[in-house]
């Protein structure tokens, strides 16, 4: 069963070259690439393009501006934590060395506190 409203092949065949026709008249119908609009709107873009890229190259330097100065910052505190583990280091051996000079009169004191208890527990006997 065919439908009505088929067409025949002459004429999907003519409306295809009609619409290929239209086609190329539109794409005539555009400026040329030496029409001053077209000038101005490449001239735009340029300007556009120029701008963007001055944009790109400051952000740039600032990045690079801003991760030296961290880097900077960073090994500062490295130098601060190495300072401070030199100066915590000092601190412990200065208390052992106190430590260390304090130990043989203890030993000395606590051997004459026996000593003594031991005599004092003799004469009460």
């Amino acid at each position: 069963m065919k439908n009505p409203n088929d067409r025949s092949f002459t004429d999907r065949k003519a409306n295809s070259a009609a619409a290929k026709q239209a086609l190329l008249e539109r794409f005539k119908a555009r400026p040329g690439p030496d029409d001053p609009i077209m000038q101005q709107r490449r001239a735009e873009r340029q300007a556009i393009a120029d701008a963007r890229a001055v944009r790109d190259a400051e952000k740039a330097a600032a990045r690079v501006e801003a991760e030296r100065l961290a880097a900077i910052e960073a090994a500062r505190l490295a130098e601060e934590e190495r300072l401070a583990e030199i100066a915590r280091e000092v601190a412990r051996k200065a208390e052992q060395a106190r430590r260390d000079a304090e130990r043989p009169r203890k030993v000395l004191l606590e051997a004459v506190q026996y000593a003594q208890l031991r005599a004092a527990g003799k004469g009460r006997r």
